[in-house]
């Protein structure tokens, strides 16, 4: 077997960069390409920089750290185990897990997350910040690919800004029969103050404002279904797309600090699902595939 078959052959069993750099330098000392010993010589700098280039491979640095936080399973504050209701059970055969099976959620809660669409920038108010004809494109779309999912929508609730109101009102004709709902809670705003900081921009408010109300609206409307719903549910949000970064960090028990290092296209689509047991999963975080590439904007 020639020596380029050994090397290959070791190498896909070494499965690293690291013995294909050893045995080069190794073939090249001894003159198996061709070379004498002088021009080896002369060339082994050449490996020695290719080698230092690999990192020192040890289970270690290839094994992510764990960070130490386990999953909160009540995060939500509704887990059945934690909750009791002080009533004295009547009679000593009363099974006592019973009371807590009926108090456990059933249902797996579907929550859509949309961001509103391209909206007018010069706006000096919010009543002048109404999406442009290329927004109501887009929300044409994004209503058409709710409705193509061809789901049971429960609920279709809305910020009250004029921006998130106009694109779940053209999201509405493509789902009849959804109840339409405006809450004040899910206006934008700046959640918590971001890291790694930002210099360019500056919020409205301050974040101590927006965040309580922010934080308000995550615990109205994520978390896991009450014990009463019997079947799984579809909802969705239209809003903003810092309050939608803040819900999927704090949900998905990630540092909601990080929320700024996302970004979400106009018109796209996030997607939770929270299991009655309280694991939470993101099974969409801005999809806008559904759109042409001419139509995509994140403004």
């Amino acid at each position: 077997m020639s020596y380029r078959k050994t090397l290959k052959l070791i190498c896909g069993f070494a499965g690293g960069s690291a013995v294909l750099v050893f045995a080069a330098a190794a073939a090249d000392s001894r003159g198996y390409f061709g070379e004498q010993r002088g021009e080896a010589a002369r060339r082994w700098s050449r490996f020695t920089v290719l080698q230092a280039a690999q990192p020192a491979w040890t289970p270690a640095s290839h094994t992510p750290a764990p960070t130490g936080h386990s999953w909160d399973f009540n995060w939500d504050k509704r887990d059945p185990s934690t909750l009791t209701n002080g009533k004295k059970k009547e009679t000593a055969t009363e099974d006592p897990s019973s009371e807590q099976d009926n108090g456990k959620p059933k249902a797996t809660r579907n929550i859509l997350l949309i961001r509103h669409s391209q909206y007018n920038l010069s706006g000096t108010s919010d009543k002048d910040r109404i999406l442009t004809p290329l927004g109501r494109e887009q929300a044409e779309l994004t209503g058409r690919r709710l409705a193509a999912l061809g789901l049971k929508y429960d609920v279709l609730v809305h910020s009250s800004m004029a921006r998130a109101t106009e694109t779940a009102h053209i999201i509405s004709k493509h789902l009849p029969g959804v109840e339409l709902l405006s809450c004040d809670l899910l206006r934008e705003g700046a959640p918590i103050e971001p890291v790694p900081p930002v210099t360019h921009w500056k919020p409205d408010a301050v974040y101590h404002e927006d965040g309580a109300r922010i934080e308000a609206a995550f615990r109205r409307y994520i978390h896991r279904a009450d014990p009463k719903q019997k079947e799984d549910s579809y909802e969705i949000i239209v809003c903003h797309a810092n309050v939608i970064r803040y819900f999927v960090c704090r949900a998905l028990q990630f540092p909601p600090e990080g929320w700024l290092r996302m970004g979400l296209n106009n018109g796209s689509i996030t997607w939770l699902t929270i299991r009655p047991s309280g694991r939470v999963a993101l099974r969409t975080l801005g999809d806008s595939g559904f759109m042409p590439p001419d139509k995509l904007t994140r403004t």
